[in-house]
């Protein structure tokens, strides 16, 4: 059973009186006004802006740098009737802004392409080989997305062949940018751009708004494409903050009422029809469908079915990439499987602060995923590596406080390629430098992570009693949506709570319990799932007093809607 540690939030006395000034300003629940100062909202205003955003609070595009020039460069080309190519990497994000950008432009020219790279021939970002295509096939400006801002030596390819390159990029820039006629990303040094956490395809959006600015078109026909922005924000893990918290509330609601065919296809194969969508279904359902694609065969297929206009063209893409993601659980649960033997086999693994694992013969397109749940199982950055033609490739994950970007950066003599965020990154290196590589990367793993951040942890915002959970506070919950990264979903925490007499063992292996719970707050049970909780069955139906700590849902069962805990995990007095 794993031990999870839980950091509970202590609220100051300061935090506790502003709390219920807010809660008696905005006649809210006591419980999410302190959830809000908790997140540095602490004025009736800031609590207005965040429980309800409006699109008018986004930034002026032209703040970004180079966007002056991007505009003018894409207005140039439109007019001239240039060929224009929309090139992104294979991934969600990467997928969904070229979507974005081509269903906007293709409004106003039909000289108009777009070009997802092969994984597998041409690997991540800007290729000699699309550089080529672009060239043969006449195109004047590439517009290239979530990639480009390492491509230096591609760039001045491009130029050489007489094509011009506007790079819309969010990832960490290096010292020196690609020669392009604009170079956008929040993250450059020079920027002074507000918000620096947006997506890839949330940089498109940005740029085809400065577009419709600088030629007086409406907004409401770009509103409609904020449902891919929404997949992108949520799959790309980004912060739910700022801007983001912007596009992915109105992205949400685009979603729900009025999403493009193509996620219509995916909405109704992965069984959300009817139901209402959240960030955690994009994370979990939309998201790995569209990725499947890219990472079983090409993500070209992914942008077909995005860009479609026609219900049944959409669902046939959908049944498709529903079996590339069924092909690929089965392939990444292989991988895993193999990675944990090799782990097994390691001397002293508990001595060892980072993992790398490699195998030539595995599936490049899953080892992100691999790392992801190898980083979830042992609580340790994880590297895994494959082969690709002459060079070994990877995907890393790390864990909280420790950046992995800038692990890999320090090992950058060893690499070929490398690019990322802190907690997720992708590399390359010839064969011959591995050993040194996974002798330095662990040695600096080694040197940073403390024992503690080896250690499941589960952050608690507050402490509550069972009598505080009504409907009330369930509909204040709900105003705080989207949930996402910097803000999670509230993770709440009871004592001393007891068993009803009513709970049980539920499951096809009797591996969940289906539980009634009371404390000395309330004689009102409760209702709660634990799901891979069996182990404490006993402890519980003998009555004993056990803590939880649980998120709060809404369960709808036989259309009738109910509050339910999703209980996280269970501390017994022992423990």
């Amino acid at each position: 059973m794993t031990i999870h540690k839980w950091n509970l939030q202590t609220p100051t006395q300061e935090q506790l009186h502003k709390r219920d000034e807010l809660a008696t300003q905005l006649g809210i629940s006591p419980v999410v006004a302190l959830l809000l100062i908790q997140r540095g909202i602490s004025s009736v205003e800031e609590a207005k802006k965040f429980f309800k955003p409006n699109l008018k609070n986004l930034h002026d595009p032209f703040l970004m740098p180079d966007m002056d020039k991007a505009v003018k460069r894409l207005n140039r080309a439109l007019g001239n009737k240039e060929k224009i190519l929309v090139y992104g990497d294979y991934d969600v994000d990467g997928t969904t802004a070229v979507a974005l950008v081509y269903k906007y432009l293709r409004t106003y020219t039909s000289s108009l392409d777009y070009y997802i790279p092969d994984r597998y021939d041409e690997g991540y970002g800007i290729s000699y080989k699309g550089i080529d295509y672009a060239a043969e096939n006449g195109v004047g400006l590439i517009i290239s997305l979530d990639c480009g801002i390492k491509a230096i030596d591609k760039i001045e390819y491009a130029k050489q062949k007489g094509i011009d390159f506007i790079i819309c990029d969010h990832h960490m820039p290096d010292d020196t940018l690609p020669d392009a006629v604009a170079v956008l990303d929040a993250k450059r040094t020079d920027s002074t751009y507000p918000y620096e956490h947006l997506s890839g395809c949330g940089v498109g959006f940005k740029f085809m708004h400065a577009f419709a600015l600088s030629n007086g078109f409406e907004f409401k026909e770009l509103e409609k494409l904020l449902d891919l922005t929404a997949v992108s924000i949520a799959s790309d893990i980004v912060p739910i903050t700022g801007e983001n918290r912007i596009l992915a509330y109105y992205g949400l609601r685009q979603l729900n009422t009025n999403p493009s065919h193509g996620l219509k296809g995916i909405i109704d194969i992965c069984g959300l029809t009817g139901k209402e969508i959240t960030m955690s279904d994009i994370v979990f359902k939309i998201g790995p469908r569209i990725n499947a694609s890219g990472r079983m065969e090409n993500g070209k297929e992914a942008v077909d079915l995005l860009l479609t206009n026609d219900i049944q063209s959409a669902r046939e893409k959908s049944e498709k990439i529903d079996q590339y993601n069924n092909d690929r659980r089965e392939l990444d649960k292989r991988i895993t499987d193999e990675a944990n033997a090799i782990i097994d086999d390691i001397r002293n693994m508990e001595d060892h602060k980072a993992i790398v694992v490699y195998n030539p013969e595995w599936h490049k397109g899953v080892i992100g995923i691999v790392a992801s749940r190898l980083t979830e199982k042992y609580y340790r950055p994880a590297v895994v590596l494959t082969q690709s033609s002459e060079l070994i490739t990877g995907s890393a994950r790390s864990i909280t406080g420790f950046d992995i970007y800038k692990a890999i950066e320090s090992c950058r003599d060893l690499l070929e390629n490398f690019g990322g965020h802190t907690y997720a990154a992708g590399l390359s290196l010839k064969p011959e430098n591995l050993e040194e590589f996974k002798k330095r990367f662990t040695e600096i793993a080694a040197e940073e992570i403390v024992p503690e951040q080896m250690v499941s942890q589960i952050d608690i915002d507050a402490i509550i009693e069972l009598k505080d959970i009504n409907q009330k506070l369930m509909n204040d919950l709900k105003r705080m949506n989207p949930f996402g990264p910097d803000n999670q979903k509230p993770v709440f925490c009871s004592k001393e709570i007891k068993d009803f007499g009513t709970s049980k063992l539920v499951g096809k292996d009797q591996e969940h319990i289906k539980l009634d719970l009371i404390d000395n707050s309330t004689h009102l049970p409760a209702h709660a799932i634990a799901f891979g909780k069996h182990a404490f069955n006993e402890h519980i139906k003998a009555m004993n007093p056990f803590d939880i700590c649980y998120t709060i849902e809404e369960n709808t069962y036989n259309g009738n809607t109910s509050i339910q805990l999703m209980i996280k995990d269970i501390k017994t007095e022992e423990e």
